[in-house]
């Protein structure tokens, strides 16, 4: 009786550790969370470029909306994962742009709109979106058109995880061999097979 007593506290603990609420992320006055590792730009995306260049990063622009449930989601369970937030932190440099947003950017062909003008310019219509940039950009065509992936909608741990090491590792110059599906599927299988993290 003892040990079934124990094994209900036990579970009621855990049961109530998985009920706290995630840790508070600050919330701008567009509504949009400011995660620590956003980096705070004037949206000159060629300016940007070159500074996360010169920092051997690489850019991802992370669309997102006030109210919006799914960017809540990824800020609360996705971008907190360990592994997820040292990717963030170490190897990308995210700009946050607001779908409905006013102020101007520069997109990657000189073109300078507001937030929202841009968003429809890249028919970008779901939030969050990541939207990963190339190596090199061509100056001449909008970030859209030079994206080398692009991320609509909120995903879990493990796609995300993978979707940041598929675009580090440069997959996207050979999506014969591998695309990031494949790529995806395979890091399911070593990870439950215990070959990686």
């Amino acid at each position: 009786m003892k040990a079934i007593v124990s094994k209900f506290v036990m579970i009621l603990l855990a049961g109530a550790w998985l009920a706290l609420p995630a840790a508070a992320i600050e919330i701008g006055d567009d509504g949009l969370h400011k995660p620590d590792w956003l980096r705070d730009t004037f949206k000159d995306l060629p300016e940007d470029f070159a500074e996360a260049t010169a920092e051997g990063r690489r850019v991802v622009l992370l669309v997102e909306q006030r109210g919006c449930i799914y960017c809540r989601k990824m800020h609360e369970e996705t971008f907190p994962d360990p592994r997820i937030d040292a990717l963030l932190r170490t190897r990308f440099y995210p700009i946050q742009i607001n779908l409905h947003g006013d102020i101007e950017i520069v997109d990657t062909d000189g073109e300078a709109l507001t937030e929202k003008k841009a968003m429809r310019k890249w028919n970008i219509l779901f939030t969050p979106t990541l939207i990963f940039l190339p190596r090199e950009l061509d100056a001449s065509r909008s970030a859209i058109e030079q994206a080398v992936a692009v991320m609509p909608g909120a995903f879990g741990r493990g796609t995300t995880f993978d979707m940041l090491n598929w675009v580090l590792e440069e997959r996207y110059l050979n999506e014969d061999e591998e695309d990031f599906q494949r790529y995806h599927a395979r890091m399911i299988r070593e990870r439950n097979d215990g070959r990686t993290e």
